[in-house]
């Protein structure tokens, strides 16, 4: 029998240590392999990406939200900065972990960030496959306002951009 997960026993911190960049890109090629059958390209585009926010990363503007249970990184999810514009990236959960409000938590905490640092704006990119995760950034005031057809990730997929102001 599956023990029962208390939210409690979750904590998040901030700071990136060794092991967090292959680890998330090694969660996203897994499980976006597993629930979406999305290729090497994706995990590639994550890895990419992990590499560009370490390298530009700026203590007042970025963070990233590093969720964990007895040790086990179960989700993820930053902020990097673009200009005036805040991009969220690499929002993640372990399927166990889903459900118990984990995900509003991290969604919470990047919109504190956001208003806390001043952007101007806030987007993010996703695909037409991730319902539960649009609907959690509709909650928080983000809106679709691009759709495009992309083989990016190993397969057809329509890639969608959402936006938001800051003032909404």
């Amino acid at each position: 029998m599956k023990e029962k997960i208390s939210p409690e026993e979750i904590t998040i911190r901030t700071t990136l240590q060794p092991g967090d960049i292959g680890y998330i890109t090694y969660l996203h090629g897994h499980l976006y392999q597993k629930e979406y059958d999305y290729g090497i390209t994706f995990e590639t585009y994550v890895a990419a990406g992990l590499n560009e926010f370490y390298n530009q990363y700026d203590e007042v503007k970025d963070r990233a939200w590093i969720a964990e249970h007895n040790g086990k990184i179960v989700g993820f999810l930053l902020l990097m900065h673009r200009g005036d514009a805040a991009q969220l990236r690499y929002f993640i959960l372990e399927p166990a972990y889903r459900g118990l409000g984990l995900g509003k938590k991290l969604m919470g905490l990047f919109m504190a960030h956001f208003r806390n640092t001043g952007y101007r704006s806030a987007y993010l990119w996703t695909t037409h496959e991730l319902s539960a995760a649009a609907h959690l950034y509709t909650n928080h005031g983000f809106r679709l306002t691009e759709e495009k057809e992309s083989n990016a990730f190993g397969k057809l997929v329509k890639e969608q951009k959402y936006e938001r102001e800051s003032s909404t």
